[in-house]
């Protein structure tokens, strides 16, 4: 289905060519709050990404961890009451210091209070939300269609990416739909959580939160593909896509990103 003010395919492969470069050129600072089944993969894929990641919780460190990050990326997998604490100091410290910062809302559609919690997070201003389809019913309290993940964005002000077979990312106006990616995905714990780092990473590079957004998902998506064709299976595969996000190059995400 065509969409209104959908981004043109050149426009947002054309931006993840050239957000790859200052990846690499500007070794951004990443410090992310995520997952304890994550960390380890999502800190290896953003190392290969070009970014330097960082991980404190400790109550009396984040702050600082998190004024010298150049973004933020909140993920609520394993909402502990250590992560809870760390979450309250290091999104106070990146509004105060201008860092841009990932919501991940990871399982809220499990949990009642931790959906509240989310939307208390949400009306602190994240300048990107990625979620899947579950998540994002549970948060909004309506269907993900394409008008209502638009309509979301307007109205909380942030960008959203919302995650599936095709992923759709949006500011209200602009749109994207982006159908790189490979069932491999699907079988790797942490992928989604290690994509939400990539978004907070090309925001460290990029001020448009769309387009940090729309090229983040089509870079994961296209070493997705290019991993897969490398891979046995899970185990490979998860290696794989370390090594062919690290391989990407311009030539390779012009040539193979999938952009309505």
């Amino acid at each position: 289905m065509q969409l209104p003010d959908t981004a043109a395919h050149e426009d947002v492969a054309e931006t993840a060519a050239t957000l790859v470069q200052r990846l690499r050129a500007r070794i951004p600072r990443v410090h992310c709050i995520t997952n304890a089944v994550a960390q380890n993969f999502t800190a290896n894929l953003l190392l290969a990404a070009g970014c330097v990641p960082s991980m404190t919780l400790d109550p009396s460190e984040i702050a600082s961890f998190v004024a010298d990050a150049d973004a933020l990326l909140v993920n609520l997998g394993t909402l502990d009451a250590e992560r809870r604490a760390a979450t309250e100091i290091a999104v106070e410290t990146a509004a105060r210091d201008g860092v841009p910062w990932v919501l991940d809302p990871v399982f809220i559609d499990r949990s009642a209070a931790r959906a509240e919690f989310a939307r208390g997070l949400i009306a602190r201003s994240p300048s990107v939300v990625r979620l899947n389809q579950a998540e994002f019913a549970a948060l909004v309290g309506a269907e993900p269609s394409p008008d209502a993940v638009r309509a979301a964005a307007r109205a909380n002000g942030v960008v959203i990416g919302l995650s599936g077979e095709t992923d759709l990312v949006t500011d209200g106006e602009r749109t994207a739909i982006i159908a790189n990616g490979h069932p491999l995905m699907a079988k790797v714990t942490a992928m989604g959580c290690a994509a939400s780092a990539l978004i907070a990473a090309c925001l460290g590079v990029e001020p448009d939160a769309w387009r940090a957004s729309a090229a983040a998902l089509t870079l994961i998506g296209v070493a997705g593909e290019r991993a897969a064709a490398a891979a046995a299976g899970p185990g490979t595969f998860a290696v794989a896509i370390i090594d062919a996000l690290y391989r990407l190059d311009r030539a390779t995400l012009i040539a193979h990103a999938k952009v309505e």
